[in-house]
């Protein structure tokens, strides 16, 4: 990929973990429910993904400068 691509999708990259990390947010300021438990790991599994996405995606954008 060249760089304004990587750059973009760092952009999208960024933009899903910042709305991921809302939603943690809200969810866990609901009442404990085996409902809200699986949410929460849920979000944190998209959360550590993401993150682990963005890290790739600096370090690629970093090589294509």
């Amino acid at each position: 990929m060249n760089r304004p691509t990587l750059i973009a999708r760092k952009q999208e990259v960024r933009r899903q973990l910042e709305q991921a990390q809302r939603a943690l947010a809200h969810a866990q300021a609901q009442p404990s429910t085996w409902r809200t438990r699986r949410q929460i790991n849920s979000l944190q599994n998209q959360i550590e993904r993401l993150m682990a996405e963005e890290y790739t995606l600096r370090l690629a954008i970093d090589r294509a400068g």
